[in-house]
């Protein structure tokens, strides 16, 4: 039987280094001309919140938070290898992520993914985000497509 280990650390694992690599081999030919644009974003150095996940002690996915604002973080470098998708792995890093973004005092999560990547569109929907207007650096750009999520279902019960 195979078990999924959710590890916490940061920019500096080497396996996580080794996912993002394939994830933006995965991007360039996905996005095409545009990827150059997009991977300018997407640098890895100095990101204090990554999951790394590991199945039977191989690392098969990761993904991070950085702080985007006073109360939301950002979802960045989500990747699940091609040989270990559609196992709920995805899932389990995000609601990781969601939670350590709430234990950091953050509200709100937000991410930019792109239209042609149909089913990170599909799995951030199953989980409750919702499609927002482009912010920043995304603003007026057609294949990006912006969400954000409440934290509220992770803030503690301050009634009891």
């Amino acid at each position: 039987m195979s078990t999924l280990k959710l590890i916490r650390t940061d920019s500096d694992n080497t396996n996580f280094r080794q996912l993002v690599a394939l994830l933006d081999r995965d991007l360039a030919v996905r996005d095409g001309d545009e990827h150059t644009f997009y991977a300018q974003f997407n640098k890895v150095d100095a990101i204090k919140e990554v999951i790394v996940a590991y199945q039977n002690e191989i690392p098969v996915a990761c993904g991070a938070i950085k702080a985007f604002s006073a109360t939301a973080a950002e979802v960045k470098r989500m990747f699940v290898h091609p040989d270990y998708r559609k196992q709920g792995i995805a899932i389990n890093i995000l609601s990781e992520l969601e939670h350590w973004a709430s234990e950091l005092g953050f509200t709100e999560c937000v991410l930019e993914t792109g239209k042609k990547q149909p089913e990170a569109i599909a799995l951030y929907q199953k989980v409750g985000y919702h499609i927002t207007p482009n912010y920043g650096q995304y603003i007026g750009l057609d294949n990006s497509v912006c969400m954000a999520k409440s934290l509220s279902n992770f803030l503690p019960d301050t009634n009891s």
